[in-house]
């Protein structure tokens, strides 16, 4: 079945059809039903593509992430893809990994489908060499892109980020005022939220008269490879009492490095992790960490992205705050 043989069969043009299809009031309301019926009875579906192309837009919004493994990444999505269909618009997913050339290839193929906007979520999107970041520049010229927890100043693409620089700040402030003389900072790339977590935990130690330098490591990813690198500092002859960690999976792996080398929480070893994850809570003993408040990430992009679509002015950064969350890793005050 198409249009024209819905046409046919309900006595009516294509014209008419298609304003049906499109939602149009200039449709009696007896022609309406008549060709739904028609519609109905034949089992017709109308094709999207063609159906978007003529309404200048898909209802679609491209997703793309480095990895929906990921603890955090994988809640985002799910949040995204919720408030996106809330509002009526489909999303399409691309894991692009951590490649460069990887990221760029499924950016155009989101674009090459007729996708309304592009939503990135998380910081790997953003390189360290201003060149590298061309393509993101040029997409945002052709559709709307959204950047969650990224920075990307003067290409005319919207982000919404967390402080993290703040909350790593205050989570370090808080071990400082909790007894820790020597803490350690372990992240897991140099990503803008990276850099922006470092900073944070450099000017806590300088702010409290501790040096910041040799103090801050990229660990690997995974909980047991981080819990062998704290061992391996430890045999360098490390010092430390505390770990803040750029997200929560690091922080479990320091909970796990301290119960195998016998090491008392938070009496020996204060620990901090960020996320509030699951893995914060499933972790014994429980992680203090930072509440990046990815709900409020998620549906601030989409309400922000629905009145750029709109037609409306929105500002091209909008920062929240992060909470802090006090369990049972560190000490009481």
């Amino acid at each position: 079945m198409n249009i024209y043989d819905i046409s046919r069969l309900a006595g009516v043009s294509i014209a008419t059809v298609s304003r049906v299809l499109n939602g149009s009031d200039k449709v009696s309301d007896a022609t309406r039903q008549k060709v739904l019926d028609i519609m109905e009875q034949n089992g017709y579906t109308p094709n999207a593509f063609a159906r978007g192309l003529g309404l200048n837009t898909m209802r679609t919004v491209g997703i793309l992430c480095a990895d929906s493994s990921d603890i955090y990444l994988a809640k985002v999505i799910y949040l995204l893809e919720r408030e996106l269909w809330k509002q009526g618009y489909a999303s399409m997913l691309c894991c692009t990994g951590y490649r460069l050339e990887e990221k760029e290839k499924y950016l155009q193929l989101l674009l090459s489908r007729s996708v309304d906007a592009l939503i990135l979520a998380g910081s790997q999107f953003i390189e360290e060499k201003s060149e590298d970041n061309g393509y993101l520049c040029e997409a945002a010229k052709k559709v709307p892109v959204f950047l969650l927890n990224g920075v990307l100043a003067g290409s005319g693409a919207y982000s919404v980020v967390c402080d993290d620089a703040l909350a790593v700040k205050e989570l370090a402030d808080s071990l400082i005022e909790r007894g820790s003389r020597q803490p350690v900072f372990l992240y897991r790339s140099p990503s803008y939220s990276g850099k922006q977590k470092l900073s944070g935990f450099r000017r806590s130690l300088a702010e409290h008269g501790l040096c910041p330098d040799g103090r801050s490591f990229l660990c690997p990813a995974g909980i047991p490879e981080t819990a062998r690198f704290l061992e391996s500092l430890q045999a360098e002859g490390l010092c430390f009492d505390a770990c803040l960690s750029s997200d929560d999976e690091l922080a479990a792996g320091a909970v796990k490095y301290a119960l195998a080398g016998g090491k008392r929480i938070p009496d020996e070893l204060q620990i901090t992790g960020y996320n509030n994850s699951l893995l914060s809570v499933c972790s014994t003993p429980e992680i203090t960490t930072a509440d990046n408040r990815v709900e409020f990430l998620c549906t601030t992009a989409v309400s922000l992205l629905m009145q750029v679509l709109g037609g409306k002015d929105v500002p091209e950064r909008t920062m929240y705050s992060a909470n802090l969350i006090h369990r049972a890793t560190t000490r009481p005050l």
